[in-house]
């Protein structure tokens, strides 16, 4: 109990919070996790246009579009499935890429 008053108290003066943001071990953890964070959202945007570009999704397309096509529901969502299947698949290893270069420290 008082451990934890000792570290409410300390955690909220903005004195020591100042002094520890500018330490350079806070600095380079705020630059590596918004590296990750940067990472990640652009890995997935990546996989997003890939799978926006996929053929599974342009057949789906020309499915829809054609008049007349006797929609089968169940299969719509087995390719649906088959959609976020490929997306999440990309996704992972977008992350995993990214988790390597993080390691090795290039960046690239």
């Amino acid at each position: 109990m008082v451990l934890r008053r000792l570290l409410f108290t300390l955690l909220n003066n903005p004195r020591l919070i100042e002094k520890l943001s500018e330490s350079r071990p806070i600095r380079r953890a705020a630059q590596i996790t918004a590296f990750a964070v940067i990472k990640a959202q652009l890995r997935g945007k990546d996989a997003a246009q890939r799978l926006l570009r996929s053929d599974t999704v342009r057949q789906m397309r020309q499915e829809a579009s054609r008049p007349g096509t006797s929609r089968d529901v169940w299969e719509l969502g087995r390719k649906l499935e088959k959609i976020k299947d490929t997306f999440f698949r990309e996704l992972r290893t977008g992350m995993q890429d990214a988790k390597k270069q993080i390691k090795r420290g290039d960046g690239k």
